[in-house]
């Protein structure tokens, strides 16, 4: 979800207090819950043959003047139809991300109409989107030349191969919703971490990364568990998350420094801490802390709403019923009341519902009852009746 919000004057952080008070400030905002949006990101493949390394040039040709600049830098990048933007993942994966949006009937319009035009597009080319949350045909390879992802495939290189995997193989469907009224964040950040197993389980369509890792039922959420972990693995869920978040992200090693040189490598292992504590020859501002916080990458992440990022990419249409499973769950607090205690049996296994999915009895009757609770909070979505009929249908079918 693109977010909405003035960029004010840089700020220069003089101690660790003041870094932590602005990541508190700009990731949990609260109000009325009114917004929401969703991410889709697809791996591409040539048509005629699925495991065909991506080819750049008919990829760029493809996107035209929707292509970013990562992939042609002097491209306007102008918006889809819609007006939603389109980016390209380091891989080649395309994403789109819509500005946020207060119906969720139009958000579907929306969101099917750039499926169609994008799919058009690449067609023109021989080239269609992938089908799974992984490239199950080919090993992964970083197409996009560019300082940022030349870091991070450094950084996560020290850690293991899951990182360049997890980069270039691996795409999925992200939900965006406010945090809500204040009184009512620390409820719904609790909520939608206990449902990330259950869900993740639910919706798992990955099993497999260029042929390794076949028998998981989210090889794409077992990569990301081990590509970093400091920075992919869930938060706290605690009295105080944005507290708690903005320790994490001061407190996490920074693998991207930007500047004019060709190379953003940092020239030594440092916390944000430490950066501010003057590990660098420059102290650093509320732009460079805004750039660190991209390379965070939780199950869950706040962005000044929450961007729930456990969800394997669906095969085509299968988008449509996770996301407004997500929107109907979190319509009302006494919903996430409900949530909460449907999921508690099921909280913190992440990496069991990735390994076996519905398979889990704990998490299966977890998923019983979520689906339960969402199908009748579904009225609450402004949904027509026959596609709430068609949802319902579809998630009892995942049962």
């Amino acid at each position: 979800m693109t977010a909405l919000r003035d960029q004010p004057a840089p700020v220069t952080f003089t101690d660790r207090a003041e870094a932590e008070a602005y990541v508190a400030s700009v990731c949990f905002k609260h109000g009325p819950p009114r917004l929401f949006g969703v991410e889709l990101e697809w791996t591409v493949h040539h048509a005629e043959d699925p495991g065909q390394t991506l080819d750049p040039h008919r990829l760029a040709a493809a996107l035209g003047d929707h292509a970013p600049p990562t992939l042609v830098p002097d491209s306007p990048q102008r918006p889809l139809p819609s007006g939603t933007p389109l980016t390209v993942e380091p891989g080649g994966q395309v994403e789109i991300s819509t500005p946020p949006c207060t119906s969720l009937p139009d958000l579907f319009r929306t969101v099917a109409q750039d499926i169609s035009h994008l799919t058009a597009m690449l067609a023109d080319q021989g080239l269609v989107l992938g089908d799974r949350g992984a490239d199950q045909h080919r090993g992964p390879t970083r197409m996009l030349q560019v300082p940022r992802y030349a870091a991070m495939e450094h950084a996560f290189g020290h850690v293991g191969a899951d990182g360049i995997a997890m980069m270039c193989s691996t795409a999925g469907l992200q939900v965006c919703l406010d945090f809500g009224e204040e009184k009512h964040l620390r409820d719904r950040w609790a909520a939608v971490h206990q449902l990330g197993p259950v869900l993740n389980a639910l919706f798992a369509n990955s099993p497999g990364i260029g042929g390794r890792h076949q028998d998981w039922a989210s090889a794409r959420m077992r990569t990301l568990y081990g590509t970093d972990p400091v920075r992919t693995r869930p938060s706290a869920v605690c009295a105080d998350p944005a507290q708690a978040y903005a320790k994490r992200v001061v407190d996490t090693p920074v693998i991207v420094v930007r500047g004019p040189s060709p190379s953003w490598i940092p020239p030594r292992r440092l916390t944000f801490a430490e950066w501010i504590d003057g590990a660098l020859d420059r102290s650093p501002t509320s732009d460079d802390l805004d750039y660190h916080m991209t390379t965070m990458f939780p199950p869950v992440r706040p962005r000044g709403y929450i961007e729930i990022r456990y969800l394997d990419t669906p095969a085509p249409g299968g988008w449509i019923a996770p996301s407004a499973l997500l929107v109907a769950l979190f319509s009302d607090p006494s919903v996430v009341d409900g949530v909460l205690a449907a999921t508690e049996r099921a909280a913190g296994r992440w990496l069991v519902a990735a390994r076996h999915g519905m398979a889990d009895e704990r998490i299966a009757r977890a998923a019983e009852d979520v689906v339960a609770l969402g199908v009748e909070a579904l009225c609450r979505t402004g949904l027509p009746h026959d596609q709430i009929s068609t949802i319902s249908r579809e998630l009892e079918g995942k049962l």
